[in-house]
């Protein structure tokens, strides 16, 4: 009897860990999930404690082993590779010699940085814009550089240990290699391309480290990891672990990860709903520089050799995370699942408009001086009918970038379909929400199609790895990876008149949140 074949992924998001393991057939057989604390020290920190990353994906890899073992899977002797998958941006700086973070990671969505960011933008020539030639990025608190900047700038422990040459930086992905290829004995220092696309520090035609920005920065390159493609053996994992010995052979940031679970080739797009959202478009080989707000940045490279896949990407701080701050600050449900049937007992927002802009706005606004606002609240106004907005500002901003993405890439560079639609394809978790799918569609009035396996940025770290180990080919599964037959289409039901009229209420409603940031507590 043949040996049975699995691919593994580690999927490290920005609530949850995540461990997965496939058959040949890309079938789930097993996996484990587990939530990991939120830290909120000031009003726009966010910050999570590496070491309990770490101990939730040792967590994860064990029980879901456990799983499948008692299934009568032989995982153990099968699996011929890992991929791994991650929240980007997210910034940890360790101590080389001890494996110890030296200050908890600093997520993606962290607002501390503003006044690094303002003071750059005075200072330098081109301002916000200074360094989008060599990496695709505007000047944000969003990405990984003025974090670690923020590190180097307050606190001592990482100061001296950069002068000591004891300090290793990383985003999420590294953090985690190191310490699963040995750690302070010998764990290999990497990251992959598009991690390493959303520090701002890399450069997106040599896809090295920019000497420019690092010099501009004063950031020292001593303390950057090795940058590989997203499909190559990296290293393997070390004694010490649930599973040993095995190649970690995939690695890309979650986005990334999704646009290869969804096999989106040149011209087609994904939207991604997770805590926030994030609509990418594949560009192909050719990087566009947008107009309209969006990032220029690495879709996927899936071997050292392959062609590199460029992108067009918009990024929404506040999706899911609106639907989780009813729940755990409001109270207004119990569940996000809740949020459905809550929002359903209406058939409008009654007039209500919701800006989820808790830390500032992303694409294609960029404020960060932004602050969250609902308006048009009457006596009238129920919990459904604020359940029900939150639901509509998910979908209002993807349609904002969306629309952008139309004008940057224009006819050439999109795939419609033979009625001339351009459809987008959707995941995470929220894509369960039939009435979010359904809201989607009407206001973009183009169709949604959401896939039978939701969670492709789990898959697409599986895929990469498994072409990285030859268990499957790139050409095969970009080729027959649509399954549109599995899919579930979201046709728009509204007409132009009220689309148009809903699309202006909230443009009013996104122009009431400028300028907040400075209101008296």
């Amino acid at each position: 009897m043949p040996q049975e074949i699995y691919i593994a992924s580690i999927d490290q998001g920005t609530t949850s860990t995540r461990f997965l393991i496939y058959d040949k057939s890309a079938r789930v057989i097993g996996s484990h999930q587990i939530e990991f604390t939120q830290f909120y020290p000031e009003a726009g920190w966010v910050e999570h404690d590496p070491m309990e990353i770490l101990e939730s994906v040792r967590f994860c890899i064990t029980k879901a082993l456990d799983k499948t073992t008692a299934d009568g899977h032989n995982v153990d002797s099968g699996l011929k590779a890992i991929g791994l998958t991650n929240q980007r941006e997210t910034t940890v700086v360790w101590s080389k010699s001890t494996g110890c973070p030296l200050y908890n990671a600093i997520v993606w969505m962290d607002a501390r940085t503003s006044s690094i960011c303002r003071k750059l933008e005075k200072e330098l020539p081109g301002g916000r814009t200074h360094f989008v030639e060599s990496c695709g990025l505007p000047i944000s608190t969003y990405f990984s550089a003025v974090k670690l900047l923020w590190l180097m700038e307050n606190n001592v422990e990482v100061k001296d240990a950069i002068e000591k040459g004891d300090a290793l930086f990383g985003t999420v992905d590294t953090w985690l290699i190191w310490n699963l290829t040995g750690g302070v004995n010998g764990g290999l220092h990497v990251t992959d391309v598009s991690n390493a696309s959303r520090t701002m520090l890399m450069n997106l035609k040599t896809l090295d480290w920019d000497k420019t920005t690092l010099e501009t920065l004063g950031i020292p390159a001593k303390i950057l990891p090795k940058i590989v493609s997203n499909a190559e053996v990296i290293g393997k994992i070390s004694e010490g672990w649930p599973v040993f010995d095995v190649p970690i052979a995939g690695c890309l940031g979650d986005q990334h990860a999704a646009m290869v679970g969804q096999t989106c080739l040149k011209g087609e797009a994904k939207s991604t709903y997770g805590t926030g959202a994030f609509i990418m478009l594949n560009t192909g080989t050719e990087r566009f520089k947008s107009n309209h707000g969006l990032l220029s940045t690495i879709a996927f490279k899936l071997g050292p050799k392959a062609p590199t896949n460029y992108a067009l990407e918009g990024s929404i701080a506040i999706a899911g995370a609106a639907v989780q701050w009813l729940r755990d600050s409001l109270g207004i449900i119990s569940t996000a699942r809740e949020i459905e049937t809550l929002a359903s007992k209406v058939d409008s927002t009654g007039g209500v408009y919701f800006v989820p802009a808790f830390n500032g706005l992303f694409a294609p606004w960029w404020r960060d001086d932004a602050r969250g606002v609902c308006i048009g609240i009457t006596r009238f106004t129920s919990k459904s009918h604020i359940a029900r907005a939150v639901l509509e500002s998910m979908c209002f901003q993807v349609k904002d970038v969306l629309d952008s993405m139309h004008k940057d890439a224009g006819e050439k560079g999109e795939v419609k379909n033979e009625k001339g639609e351009f459809l987008l394809r959707v995941d995470g978790g929220a894509t369960v929400n039939n009435l979010l799918m359904q809201i989607q569609a009407d206001l973009l009035g183009s169709p949604v199609l959401r896939p039978a396996d939701i969670e492709t940025t789990a898959l697409g770290a599986a895929y990469a790895a498994g072409i990285a180990v030859g268990v499957w080919k790139e050409e095969e599964l970009f080729s027959s990876g649509h399954k549109l037959n599995t899919a579930t289409t979201f046709s728009p039901k509204l007409s132009e008149e009220k689309r148009k009229k809903k699309v202006d209420s909230w443009c009013k409603a996104v122009e009431r949140t400028f300028g907040l940031a400075d209101l008296e507590s």
